[in-house]
């Protein structure tokens, strides 16, 4: 196991030399779509009279110098600031040593740029290459063409043939422009290529934030349940129905009215605890977060009144980036919701650059070291000290998956360790939320 774990806790060639190849892979990709970017496209035939075409030539609101930096400097120097800064973070002891805090620091600057540029040069590999495939006209290409109507007929490959002209299509050797660059330009059109690429950098930018500042939809920890008496303001405080002296003396009578009375007390303590388990983040991280998205639109939506791409070029473009980003982020991060804003791990150093079959991923954790997941659910909740699903007292407790309403389990009160839990003559569960509404936490709501 320690061979295994070598790529955390201490220097490996191999894990070092797997990840130094992970880049080079990366730039070669990113120089094919930049070669691919070079060589002239397919050009399809298009018609004199078609008006999506016929837009005229104008100067970019976002050029490619500014869409680079926009999409790729800043992202590139907005993870450095976080993790620098932000990385580990305030649950590290202070007796912390600096070289395992600074090991951290690098680890996660590491994957951070490593996940921006595979998003970025995904999208912009397959970019390139659908562009010279699809080889589709852009809005402003006959500004760009010049094309020679005198001999158009010369130029006929295909439509509707007859005086009229508006079903005619024409190749582009109709063109009569010297600027074999721009004319190349003018039939790459689809995919939009500011779309992909200012996603895939932008989105990924709003991710990495999103899980380092904590800023998700407030959601319920699995295993937790919730019914439609959270509705109400007060579920501790809820009023029982009819005469209170009568439900005494039924209560004190009925051994099934008692254990229902139990019951109750029981589920509103565990509403009471649903409701304190997550809350919304403040507002400002949420519009920080949010930033780069909305100019990864702006950036987007200025092609289509730059008249640089048709409406489909722009929203196929953007899905393509927003793919990658998303892949990407979870490529090298934990989920946002449950992950703390903490990076997966460095591979194993015996599976740096192979797992092979009948191996779970390159962790070199397999399944005998793995837990279950029944008693990682166990353990999470034993460490937050929720009875629900923590496991019991004593060392050789069994399970217990939620609060026992039934089957020969007993609710009590201990007289000698103060504190409310459950029995069944050999055990005893402590019920930490029905602690807490005793002394007064519910009165706080």
């Amino acid at each position: 196991m320690g061979s295994a774990r070598q790529g955390l806790g201490g220097f490996s060639w191999k894990v070092f030399l797997s990840y130094a190849l992970d880049w080079i892979v990366l730039v070669a990709l990113g120089i094919v779509g930049y070669v691919l970017g070079k060589i002239s496209p397919n050009k399809r035939p298009f018609s004199l009279n078609d008006p999506d075409i016929s837009f005229p030539l104008r100067d970019e609101t976002v050029p490619v110098w500014l869409l680079v930096i926009l999409m790729g400097a800043v992202p590139i120097v907005l993870i450095f600031i976080v993790c620098l800064i932000f990385i580990p973070g305030a649950t590290v002891p202070r007796n912390t040593p600096k070289t395992l805090i600074w090991k951290r620091k690098l680890w996660e600057l590491h994957v951070g740029w490593l996940g921006l540029a595979l998003s970025v040069i995904w999208a912009f590999f397959f970019t390139s290459a659908m562009k010279n495939l699809f080889g589709k006209p852009r809005p402003d290409l006959l500004s760009r063409c010049d094309p020679d109507y005198q001999n158009a007929a010369n130029y006929i490959v295909g439509g509707f043939k007859g005086e009229n002209t508006l079903g005619v299509l024409y190749s582009a050797s109709i063109c009569q422009t010297t600027d074999n660059a721009a004319l190349d330009e003018g039939f790459r059109s689809y995919p939009s290529g500011h779309s992909s690429t200012s996603a895939a950098g932008l989105v990924y930018l709003t991710l990495f934030l999103a899980s380092k500042f904590a800023v998700t939809i407030p959601y319920i920890v699995p295993g937790s349940s919730s019914s439609t008496a959270t509705r109400a303001a007060f579920p501790s405080r809820l009023p029982r129905h009819g005469n209170s002296m009568e439900q005494d003396e039924q209560s004190a009578s009925s051994p099934l009215n008692a254990k229902g009375t139990a019951l109750t007390a029981r589920h509103n303590a565990k509403l009471h605890s649903v409701r304190r388990q997550a809350a919304a983040p403040p507002i400002y991280l949420l519009a920080l977060t949010l930033t780069p998205f909305a100019l990864s639109i702006f950036i987007s939506a200025s092609r289509w009144w730059d008249f640089r791409h048709h409406g489909f070029d722009i929203l196929f473009g953007y899905l393509m980036g927003l793919f990658t980003a998303i892949y990407s982020f979870r490529y090298y991060h934990l989920p946002i919701q449950e992950g703390a804003g903490w990076a997966w791990g460095p591979r194993s150093s015996d599976r740096a650059f192979w797992a092979g079959v009948g191996r779970v991923g390159y962790s070199g954790v397999d399944e005998e070291d793995t837990p279950s997941p029944v008693d990682a659910l166990h353990k999470r909740n034993a460490e937050s000290n929720d009875v629900e699903l923590g496991r019991p007292q004593g060392s050789g407790a069994g399970h217990l998956t939620q609060r026992p309403g039934n089957g020969g389990y007993a609710n009590e009160y201990d007289q000698h360790g103060g504190g409310y839990g459950y029995s069944n003559g050999q055990q005893r569960f402590d019920d930490v939320e029905m602690d807490r509404m005793d002394h007064g936490t519910a009165n706080r709501i």
